[in-house]
């Protein structure tokens, strides 16, 4: 499952930088549901679940990011300096303060998880 993840993750990729949208939309869906399904597929181990949770937050702000470009909405203001495609730093900080956890409290905490793999 991980190893086709990752030819849908490419795909998506490939509609996004040939502007090819209906390739890079539709490769959207496989992507994000198949992180979500690994993150929950290895939950039992937080080291993994965490890592994989980063990845589903990657895609979901690098999906949007893409969409923004697509629907040329990326480079409109919010507010000041932001725009929409900034929003994308939501899912990517989500993603980073998963990582965060992970590594300043959860494993420092339960170095013997490792070990477990």
């Amino acid at each position: 499952m991980e190893n086709l993840h990752i030819v849908f993750w490419l795909f998506k990729d490939i509609g996004w930088c040939m502007i090819w949208k209906p390739l890079g939309i539709i490769m959207i869906i496989p992507t994000l549901v198949i992180s979500i399904v690994i993150a929950w597929r290895t939950r039992q181990l937080m080291s993994e679940l965490c890592h994989n949770l980063a990845i589903t937050f990657w895609i979901s702000a690098n999906s949007y990011w893409m969409i923004s470009e697509f629907m040329n909405f990326d480079h409109l203001t919010i507010h000041g300096w932001f725009t929409y495609k900034h929003l994308a730093l939501i899912p990517f900080l989500l993603g980073v303060f998963c990582l965060a956890f992970y590594y300043a409290i959860w494993h420092p905490k339960h170095p013997e998880e490792i070990e477990t793999l």
